[in-house]
């Protein structure tokens, strides 16, 4: 029997008053409260990144019902606003971080909004929290050189391994682009499986280093959070979100070739 799809939901901000740069991104404290109750309401099970991917490697169990909640970039409100919340229900996340935008020595100025410093994931790495890459910088993956794109991948683990004492064995594509080569790059880094964005279901056939997610935003309504879990109406509420992702896929890959072509004059 094949194995069923599992929501994957992606998160940014968790804040009350978010700036302008995160806003559509950040969830309120009270939504995301009754986002993760209706989870447990429904009989879901959250699991880690690495754990979905090991159970499906493997054929080994997985929960009934399981469900990611990942959250991306490193934002101050996953520590104030969500910890609480997860630890209430007892569940487990995924974080994904930039590196260079989190607060202290490495940081390269580029965060959005608050940020993470390294105490407050260790604390949400103690919680049973996952932590996993999400690069240095955040730049569109797909768009580096061979050499800048390594750097990117083996820059972030390194930080993560200094910071926390164990190497992150997942990672989410900056703005959710990758291509071929970013995945093999992703792999060659030693990442164990990588998530992407689709606003879709994850299922084992899309292969470790394509899963994708649902975007969860600041406009996402209790019905609409529940069709999300359950599969339910995902083309229609994500359609605008696909549009304009394959005609900027589109953009950057004649960006490529454009770029490929004049080193090739140089």
């Amino acid at each position: 029997m094949a194995e069923a799809p599992v929501p994957i939901l992606m998160y940014h901000s968790v804040a009350a008053s978010p700036n302008d740069a995160t806003r559509a991104l950040s969830v309120a404290p009270e939504a995301f409260a009754e986002q993760m109750a209706l989870i447990g309401d429904l009989g879901m099970t959250p699991v880690s990144t690495a754990a979905l991917a090991a159970g499906w490697r493997s054929g080994g169990p997985l929960p009934d019902r399981p469900v990611l909640v990942t959250f991306d970039d490193g934002y101050a409100g996953v520590h104030r606003h969500a910890l609480p919340v997860l630890a209430k229900h007892g569940f487990a996340s995924t974080l994904f971080v930039s590196t260079g935008w989190l607060r202290g020595a490495y940081d390269t100025g580029g965060g959005l909004d608050a940020m993470l410093d390294w105490d407050q994931v260790r604390e949400l790495a103690d919680a049973g929290c996952e932590i996993g890459g999400h690069s240095h910088t955040h730049p569109q993956l797909d768009q580096l050189d061979d050499d800048r794109l390594r750097a990117e991948l083996v820059r972030c683990r390194e930080i993560v391994f200094d910071e926390l004492g164990a190497e992150p064995a997942s990672f989410a594509y900056p703005y959710g682009y990758s291509s071929r080569r970013v995945r093999q790059a992703v792999r060659a880094a030693g990442y164990g499986q990588a998530l992407a964005v689709g606003n879709a279901l994850a299922r084992r056939r899309q292969g470790p280093f394509a899963l994708r997610r649902v975007t969860v935003r600041r406009s996402t309504d209790a019905a609409e959070f529940a069709q999300l879990l359950q599969g339910r109406a995902i083309a229609r509420t994500f359609a605008g979100d696909r549009a304009l992702t394959k005609g900027y896929a589109v953009l950057r890959r004649a960006r490529q070739v454009r770029r490929k072509a004049s080193r090739s004059r140089v």
